[in-house]
């Protein structure tokens, strides 16, 4: 089996950079600077039209912050989904735990059973639920198709020696996918010290604005840590270094 790339792209435009890079899936996000959050309708319908043949995965998560969401949240998360639905991406990614830290497996379900027949993946809310091995296998049950993680380490690399086990433990049943600080110049140590076949990386790199006029001292955003005038985007070379 090849190496699979999927690519966190933070826009539609970014989604065509990672086709044009040869990945073979996105995962389309909003929020990037808070871990991901759910893109528009209109993002995600403009990511389909602008692309060919990738895949796009959306990511349903209403905010940044803890996986511990309430009925209001659950219900915008059934909306997006249906939205997805009707747009015909290949799947969702989305991770709901108890206030104990394990996943709550009654709203996965309901998730689950609302999304198909699309592809499901669960995210990094397995990063931080209470046990990792109980939770493989509880997903298993489920019927997700793979896991996003980086071994409940900040970064894939100090996570290795719990995406080997991981892997060893799925027996192919799951997919197991290293992500956070996957890099053209760590993906083949990766994949030989934990047997992984598909990776998670953004890949992105910085672009300048074309605005002529600027005025720096109005910053966008209360958290922003880099200049209004600088937007991150996948980089197509870089997805090809990581093939």
């Amino acid at each position: 089996m090849s190496r699979i790339i999927e690519i966190c792209a933070n826009s539609a435009q970014s989604c065509l950079e990672a086709e044009l890079g040869g990945a073979r899936r996105v995962e389309l996000c909003a929020g990037i600077p808070e871990g991901g959050t759910t893109p528009s309708y209109g993002e995600i319908y403009t990511a389909r039209a602008l692309t060919s043949w990738i895949d796009i995965n959306v990511i349903i998560r209403p905010r940044g912050g803890d996986f511990l969401y309430t009925q209001s949240e659950v219900r915008s998360m059934m909306s997006d989904i249906a939205l997805c639905k009707q747009v015909k991406v290949h799947g969702v990614v989305f991770g709901c735990l108890k206030r104990d830290g394990h996943f709550d497996l009654p709203l996965m379900k309901q998730l689950i059973d609302a999304a198909r027949p699309l592809s499901i993946t669960c995210h990094r809310a397995f990063d931080v639920c209470n046990d990792p091995f109980k939770a493989l296998e509880e997903l298993i049950q489920l019927g997700c198709d793979r896991i996003l993680t980086s071994g409940q380490k900040p970064n894939a690399v100090e996570g290795i020696p719990m995406i080997r086990e991981l892997v060893k433990r799925a027996k192919g049943r799951i997919i197991i996918m290293p992500g956070c600080g996957v890099r053209p110049d760590n993906i083949a140590m990766i994949e030989k010290e934990t047997g992984a076949k598909e990776f998670h990386s953004s890949a992105r790199s910085i672009l300048q604005s074309q605005m002529e006029y600027r005025n720096e001292d109005v910053p966008m955003g209360s958290s922003a840590v880099t200049s209004g005038y600088e937007t991150a985007q996948t980089d197509r070379q870089i997805v090809r270094q990581l093939l």
